[in-house]
């Protein structure tokens, strides 16, 4: 266990470097200073280890690293562990050993590795052991159990998301609307790649010819941990079955009797490996925008994916940049914390987001022609509720229509 710490705490020796700074840092370094415990969920590889790092530099300015412990419980050594919750005493006590030092700040990563690690946590947490604790898991039930309930009312949870677009302009040392225009031709090639490799940390700093290999890693691992072995799924041919069905038929409308004809599986499984889906952060399901939370129940539901890059791993996408923008759109308006929906009549709105009390209709729409205008314009004239905005996201145009605007995805999700 020893050099399984030692090489876990890298920054007993030294500051962590090379780390891309992230949006949501400041608002995690304000939360510092409460004692309520840091959750960060959100997909695997998504940045919260990072984000852990980021945290533990922020620590050490004014505390001996020393006193910080870093635990990975994905790490196979602690899978001895899994079913024994009281194995963070030892590992905390080894720590004690090595370092000479209290633990002030105790750091668990894919804490939902160890069955029970809620009473673990709430225990340390009542009795005050560390100053502060901080935890990340890949799955949004984490806090959902029936042990997790004991935690009601001390934690702060934060959602991770891959990188942002505006985050990807600044690594690119573009930070300002000047430089957005100015460097334009280079903008779309970011937006390029975010359309088909997503933004993945890891996949974003690789060649072209790695990214699929290793986002078919992501995918696989997030299927049989996440998923999987998290539900106890026994029928793992057909789950794996709904999930490619689901990557090639993104953005549809489906109802799950109309997947159980499909693929041959009873709609009470579809609906929960559809669940099991979305407790992983891969897919998102969208309900109909309706004022009545029946109607949301009973009308048809739209897959999307957490980040493009999968979307490369089925094979009907390669060429529809409609499908490929309109899911880019999706994962930035998730990012931005809106809560969203679709809705449908006769005609279709792609997504209506709602934040705090506006509500914004969006069309997306990879290029505006003579052809299509007349559709897309329709798409808000029959709205049957008020909207406070209306935008048609487009890959590189601009305009105004009446009270329509027109905007490329690049300058709507810039944040400048």
């Amino acid at each position: 266990m020893n050099n399984v710490l030692i090489s876990q705490n890298k920054h007993w020796e030294k500051r962590y470097e090379n780390l891309y700074k992230r949006e949501v840092f400041q608002k995690l370094v304000k939360n510092l200073s409460l004692k309520h415990i840091q959750v960060l969920q959100g997909i695997r590889r998504s940045g919260k280890s990072s984000l852990f790092k980021l945290l533990i530099n922020e620590l050490c300015l004014n505390t001996d690293p020393m006193e910080i412990l870093y635990i990975n419980l994905d790490d196979p050594f602690f899978m001895k562990y899994s079913n024994e919750p009281t194995g963070f005493y030892e590992i905390i006590q080894t720590a004690k050993k090595l370092t000479q030092k209290n633990i002030k700040y105790l750091f668990l990563d894919e804490v939902q590795a160890i069955n029970g690690w809620e009473r673990f946590v709430k225990s340390v947490y009542d009795s005050e052991e560390f100053i502060k604790i901080f935890i990340t898991g890949s799955n949004s039930s984490l806090l959902n159990t029936q042990f997790a309930t004991l935690l009601s009312g001390r934690y702060i949870s934060t959602k991770i998301y891959p990188l942002s677009f505006s985050e990807i302009l600044e690594i690119n040392g573009i930070d300002n609307f000047l430089k957005l225009n100015k460097e334009l031709p280079k903008v779309l090639k970011l937006v390029d790649d975010m359309m088909n490799y997503g933004s993945f940390v890891e996949v974003y700093e690789l060649d072209d010819e790695f990214k699929r290999e290793v986002l078919s890693t992501y995918y696989e691992t997030i299927l049989l941990k996440d998923c999987v072995a998290n539900n106890q799924i026994r029928d793992i041919k057909s789950f794996k079955e709904l999930g490619f069905y689901a990557l090639t038929n993104l953005t549809s409308l489906y109802s799950y009797i109309s997947l159980s004809k499909v693929l041959k599986i009873n709609d009470k499984s579809i609906k929960d490996y559809i669940s099991f889906l979305e407790n992983s952060y891969l897919f998102s399901e969208l309900k109909l925008f309706s004022y009545s939370l029946k109607e949301q129940i009973n009308n048809k539901k739209k897959l999307y994916l957490s980040d493009n890059g999968f979307i490369s791993l089925g094979y009907a996408f390669s060429s529809n940049y409609g499908k490929l923008l309109e899911n880019l759109v999706f994962t930035e308006l998730q990012k931005a914390d809106f809560e969203i929906f679709y809705f449908n009549s006769d005609f279709e709105c792609d997504f209506i987001a709602k934040k705090a009390n506006k509500i914004i209709a969006i069309q997306v729409c990879y290029s505006l022609t003579e052809e299509n205008k007349k559709r897309e314009i329709n798409a808000f004239l029959k709205l049957p509720f008020n909207v406070d905005e209306k935008y048609i996201i487009t890959y590189n145009q601009r305009d105004k229509i009446d009270d329509i605007e027109v905007i490329s995805f690049w300058e709507y999700f810039a944040k400048f």
